[in-house]
């Protein structure tokens, strides 16, 4: 492997963790603001809840309270996400996960309490000209809060950040239940203790819904299929792999982790290693969420060598400048008995290019999967550079001829 590719694929990795750290310090921002709202909003509605009379905005300010306890898990886990141990050589970002799973339980636990007071609780009338006001400024926050801090959650692929975000519009929908039952109140209808029983049900399939992928998570869950089958094609496209043997895949705490077993067309080592680095940058490059990539190489020599020669017409002389050939010859031969067994002549698409001609043709002939390519003269043009670049055996036109008389 090259020094310059060693450092573009240590540079890549440094790149990949050192965003996934800046993405986690700017969630923790994030959660540090989250407890204070939650803070107030429990406060505000408690206070409210106690002075009017309503079981159901006292509910919602045990769920506003609980969200304390499960934004300050949040920011927890987003500190301990960030941080760096021997023990774990994997990353803390599995803290996130945690911090979702302490979450979840918190508002099960705020669940029950609302539906024992829903229950047990005395039936009364509430004091509209008290619960109201607090009620409609705690339904906007929630709401506005919610919205906003989902959209930050998912540009920063913080799951702990989701979490919070769900909770908040948990709490939303609860207080939305708990406004429609004071606007009722306010013509005589008390309808407290369903409206409490009703945040009690959401609140419940809120956190076991939260419950459910913090498990999951926590278990190695893979990546979704349809990542995986990207990550796939990513790297079957590359011109010396033959297939990907295996992807195993595991989520931690919104990050991926990837480790795949891929069949090389070469038996040189040095090619190898080359390949696999480059592919490991490609999938950080290309999938940002992905914060540790391996790619293991098995070497597979194939019964067939695919030979490419650009000619000027079908049947024709060789052309000498590989990216100006109108055609190519592409040959297949039994690697056993050195016999061309096919041919078929194809057309270059970009033989006539004015702009970057040597790029699109090398690019082209790369999606080819070309074993070895014949050239009439050893020029490096960028065709030719792309060609070496990934590992493809570069003939002169003199020792193709005497391949086929021996």
């Amino acid at each position: 492997m090259s020094l310059a590719s060693d450092f573009e694929a240590y540079k890549d990795e440094k790149d990949s963790v050192l965003t996934a750290t800046l993405e986690i310090r700017k969630a923790r921002k994030r959660a540090g603001f989250s407890v204070a709202l939650n803070l107030l909003l429990a406060v505000g509605k408690g206070i409210a809840g106690v002075m009017s009379g309503s079981s159901a905005l006292l509910g919602d300010a045990i769920h506003s309270g609980t969200d304390v306890i499960a934004s300050s898990a949040a920011l927890g886990g987003l500190w301990l996400a960030e941080r760096e141990h021997p023990s774990f050589p994997y990353g803390l970002y599995k803290a996130e996960t945690i911090a979702t799973l302490v979450t979840s339980l918190a508002i099960v636990l705020a669940g029950y309490e609302i539906a024992r007071r829903a229950i047990l609780g005395h039936v009364m009338l509430p004091q509209i000209s008290i619960a109201l006001p607090v009620a409609l400024i705690s339904l906007a926050i929630a709401l506005g809060f919610g919205l906003y801090q989902l959209r930050e959650g998912r540009r920063l692929h913080s799951p702990a950040l989701i979490a919070d975000a769900r909770d908040y519009l948990a709490d939303g929908m609860s207080t939305g239940v708990v406004v429609v039952s004071l606007v009722f109140a306010s013509f005589g209808l008390n309808l407290d203790r369903w409206a409490a029983g009703l945040v009690a049900v959401f609140v419940f399939w809120s956190g076991g819904r939260l419950l459910w992928r913090a498990v999951m998570d926590l278990m190695d869950e893979a990546i979704d299929r349809e990542t995986e089958r990207q990550i796939i094609e990513l790297v079957n496209s590359h011109p010396r792999v033959e297939r990907v043997e295996r992807c195993l895949s595991r989520t931690a705490g919104g990050r991926f982790i990837v480790d795949l077993d891929v069949a090389l067309r070469t038996h040189s080592h040095e090619l190898a290693d080359r390949i696999t680095h480059a592919l490991e940058a490609d999938i950080r490059r290309n999938f940002p969420r992905v914060v540790m990539s391996r790619v293991r190489a098995h070497s597979h020599q194939p019964k067939t060598i695919r030979r490419f020669t650009p000619v000027k017409a079908p049947g024709g002389d060789i052309e000498t400048h590989i990216a100006k050939a109108p055609w190519f010859l592409l040959e297949t031969i039994d690697r056993s008995s050195k016999k061309v067994t096919s041919q078929e002549f194809l057309k270059n698409p970009y033989w006539q290019e004015e702009h970057k001609r040597g790029f699109l043709v090398g690019r082209w002939l790369l999606g080819l999967k070309p074993d070895q390519v014949v050239l009439g003269e050893e020029k490096e043009g960028t065709a030719v550079a792309l060609l070496k670049e990934a590992g493809v055996e570069t003939i002169p036109a003199r020792s193709a001829a005497k391949r086929e008389e021996t």
